[in-house]
């Protein structure tokens, strides 16, 4: 009779210990079980990330998009994506937004998860939504769904704003997570790694390949013996200027506006006097004087006692050894962006190469600052030689370990910068550029220019006004503010005057004589700022035959603007 009654009350006890438990847990789990701050932890996001995998249906899986990469069918796409999904999403699809943020689960960043998604996976979480998330069903038309679908594969390109974000970027957006990027740490390259040189790279990028050897940057640096048509102007013209002859030139450096010739005497390479103004057609002097550069008092003045080695050679070619006055190979090559190739070429995985694009906005702008910037090595003179590039520095470091920006006082015009800050010198794009607010909001260097190759001049993604667009756009948070593009140019639509570029990136920086290249910082010059400090404004550099007080008093008519902006401070 005993041992019913003694199994009931170990029953019960066993009950009641159950039951306390799941109450403890209960109450312990139910205060954050509804909260949408935590991050959810990596079991979840595992289970959340199988089950949406295998949630689409396999025959809404194999669709294909049938809209081609029209510009009107993007273009539709980024209109759709501005009015339904930015608000979340953000404009890039980095899901940086105020209710992003907010969110359970975080909105993905779209970007690397269309890289992983079939078009067809796209359209159907679109149309459908994803249950347990901010994630609606649109009900819109097929046609629409298609256009976002299509503008998703060509968002605007931008980077994290620190390291532990790049590290992070995709493992901690719940069931959209992929494998974490391969985010190289600077200043923990590993020291068995070697440079193999581009070519080692064809067989598995061919077409990336294919494309960056016909760019600038892959010939910059040219060997006349291998690349007879390299040599622009015609040298058996008789000129006062050329001392030189085909036979006297090792090396051709340059292609787009100036061409400058190389001789080489014994291990290293010094400028001939002359060099030619392609946009001009003509031969000018080519003297590096006093108060032109940094260097030039620190060097005799003589250009065959000015060799290219510290002067030019370490920007011009990968892994230039100051030592051996070699590198592993001449011009602007894959291994100068992406660093050493070794590892990469044993084992093609993202993880054993560096890509810029996952680094944080200061590395990853960092790839084109090292050398379209104006400053000067830390450590200076090395080895008894005055360097004008970063020696020491490869893609896994960091830059300011080993190289500091061109100082510059405001108020002052130095053979730099104008009073303002502003570059007027090419080879100044990063000294412009960090001080944008692009900059500042993860825009890289290759969120407009693409290096390996394009049909757009200075490499650019598309054409230029197509490029500002594709974040600035009316009755956008990043604007412009008003109800069309005229009312913010004030031009003609097609007109020189109605492009981004014109006015926020003006042509004041030389490059030789009176050709120049665009300003990278973004802002507006106006009238008065020319009065006060010198600096050319747009307004005057396009319209020449007009004077800054004709300029000043249009911006007056123009109602949009603050008049206290168009002053000298902005």
């Amino acid at each position: 009779m005993m041992r019913p009654r003694f199994l009931l009350a170990a029953l019960a006890c066993v009950v009641l210990a159950v039951g306390a438990t799941a109450a403890a847990l209960y109450g312990y789990a139910l205060p954050e079980l509804s909260s949408a701050r935590p991050e959810p932890p990596k079991v979840e996001i595992a289970i959340a990330a199988w089950l949406l995998r295998h949630s689409v249906p396999e025959a809404d899986r194999a669709q294909r998009n049938p809209l081609e990469s029209d510009r009107a069918d993007i273009v539709a796409g980024r209109d759709l994506f501005r009015e339904k999904c930015e608000i979340c999403h953000g404009y890039d699809g980095s899901g940086r937004t105020q209710i992003g943020a907010g969110e359970y689960p975080r909105p993905p960043p779209l970007r690397a998860l269309a890289a992983s998604l079939t078009d067809g996976e796209m359209y159907y979480h679109i149309r459908n939504g994803i249950r347990n998330t901010g994630m609606p069903a649109w009900n819109m038309p097929e046609r629409q769904i298609w256009q976002l679908v299509l503008y998703i594969r060509h968002l605007p390109i931008t980077v994290p704003m620190s390291r532990q974000a790049a590290s992070a970027a995709m493992s901690l957006h719940g069931a959209f997570s992929l494998a974490p990027p391969a985010v190289a740490a600077p200043g923990d390259a590993e020291p068995n790694r070697h440079y193999v040189g581009s070519a080692e790279c064809r067989s598995c990028h061919a077409g990336i390949y294919d494309r960056w050897k016909t760019t600038p940057m892959a010939n910059v640096v040219r060997d006349p013996r291998q690349h007879p048509e390299a040599i622009t102007p015609d040298l058996s013209k008789p000129d006062p200027l050329v001392t030189f002859g085909k036979d006297d030139i090792a090396f051709v450096y340059g292609s787009l506006w100036k061409q400058r010739y190389f001789k080489k005497v014994g291990d290293d390479y010094f400028p001939e006097p002359a060099q030619w103004d392609i946009t001009h057609h003509m031969w000018r002097k080519y003297f590096v004087r006093n108060g032109a550069d940094w260097w030039a008092p620190l060097y005799p003045p003589d250009n065959f006692q000015r060799p290219t080695g510290p002067l030019c050679d370490g920007c011009h070619s990968v892994n230039y050894d100051i030592n051996t006055r070699n590198p592993t190979e001449w011009n602007v090559g894959c291994e100068r962006c992406h660093g050493p190739g070794s590892e990469h070429v044993k084992n093609p995985v993202r993880e054993t190469i560096i890509n810029p694009a996952r680094l944080d906005y200061v590395h990853a702008n960092d790839t084109c600052i090292q050398c379209h910037s104006q400053g000067r090595p830390l450590a200076n003179p090395i080895n008894g030689k005055y360097y004008d590039w970063p020696v020491g520095f490869h893609m896994g470091l960091n830059l300011d370990d080993f190289w500091k920006l061109e100082e510059h006082k405001l108020g002052e015009t130095t053979f730099t910068h104008f009073p303002d800050g502003t570059a007027h010198k090419n080879r100044m794009q990063g000294n412009d550029f960090v001080q944008s607010l692009m900059y500042n909001r993860g825009v890289a260097c290759f969120s407009c220019h693409d290096v390996h190759g394009t049909r757009y001049q200075a490499q650019l993604r598309e054409p230029p006004a197509e490029m500002c667009f594709a974040c600035h756009g009316t009755h956008t948070q990043n604007g412009p503010h008003t109800a069309t593009i005229e009312e913010h140019t004030h031009h003609k639509p097609g007109s020189p005057g109605s492009q981004c570029i014109a006015c926020h990136m003006p042509r004041i920086e030389q490059t030789i004589a009176d050709v120049s290249v665009r300003a990278h910082t973004f802002r507006f010059i106006t009238p008065a700022e020319t009065d006060t400090y010198g600096i050319p404004n747009p307004c005057t550099t396009c319209h020449k035959d007009k004077p800054t007080s004709w300029a000043a008093s249009a911006l007056k008519t123009w109602q949009e603007r603050s008049p206290w902006r168009m002053g000298v401070n902005q």
